[in-house]
């Protein structure tokens, strides 16, 4: 994992429409970036409707939300649609950016190995240096974690 007070890898993916999105992009203003392994999964699905139930509350502290894993942009869109979520999400199809993140590598599943996104949170501050670092978190209160943790 990435630590507190070290400057946030820069980077620029696709977003659930096929735009270029970049972290310097969010310049001046505080970024969740959180990667997730795959859209429209049980987990991914509890820990993205966190984020939008709890969408107000982001936008009354002016924080941006990015959600990250190596789905592509199709399936981000009906991700997006299938759960009216109000926040963007970004394809890293080749796990480029989530390994950077220290958030893409080998795991485990049924007897299976294969590369893959893992659930790791990055606050980044207004500057571009991570605050907050959240490693395999679970999806279940995710976003009211942070929230408390902003707060404080």
């Amino acid at each position: 994992m990435l630590c507190t007070g070290q400057s946030a890898p820069e980077f620029e993916l696709p977003d659930q429409n096929g735009d270029l999105v970049s972290l310097s992009d969010f310049r001046g203003q505080r970024v969740v970036l959180y990667f997730y392994p795959r859209a429209n999964t049980e987990g991914c699905t509890t820990q993205a409707c966190g984020f939008r139930d709890n969408w107000a509350a982001f936008e009354d502290r002016d924080v941006a939300v990015l959600g990250v894993s190596d789905d592509e942009v199709s399936d981000l869109k009906t991700f997006e649609a299938d759960h009216d979520l109000p926040h963007t999400l970004l394809s890293d199809e080749h796990g480029e950016v989530s390994t950077l993140y220290d958030s893409y590598g080998e795991k485990q599943m049924f007897g299976n190995t294969f590369d893959g996104v893992f659930r790791n949170t990055y606050v980044i501050d207004a500057e571009g240096e991570i605050e907050f670092a959240y490693e395999g978190v679970s999806p279940e209160g995710h976003a009211e974690a942070i929230l408390a943790d902003l707060d404080e």
